[in-house]
């Protein structure tokens, strides 16, 4: 049995007269990733009574863009897609880092008051 090779271009299957890809499905997830993080955002607000980014709505922030960069870069090759999502990573990069960092402060002042 001889088994084809799939091309990240090739077409898988059509939906509603639109062509599917390996690469649309990336895309696709990371749309569905990016804007999922409104959904745990408004959850964690919800929760808390006041408006608050939970760290997770940093990293799916950092993971729909890597996505959504992927498929702009490697599928699309679409310059404004790539310029668009290259800000939000960043974004998210340095508020993950501000996020931990304040978390691994908040617990060494915790451990250093005494009891």
């Amino acid at each position: 049995m001889f088994l084809k090779r799939l091309d990240m271009n090739d077409v898988l299957f059509e939906f509603l007269g639109a062509s599917v890809t390996p690469w649309k499905i990336v895309g696709y997830l990371g749309v569905l990733v990016f804007a999922g993080r409104w959904i745990v955002q408004l959850i964690s607000s919800t929760k808390e009574k006041k408006p608050t980014f939970p760290r997770v709505f940093w990293v799916m922030s950092l993971v729909g863009s890597c996505l959504l960069l992927s498929y702009f870069i490697f599928g699309k090759n679409d310059s404004v897609g790539i310029l668009s999502n290259l800000f939000p990573v960043g974004i998210a990069i340095y508020n993950l880092y501000l996020d931990i960092t304040h978390s691994a402060r908040e617990s060494a002042e915790r451990e250093a008051r005494p009891s």
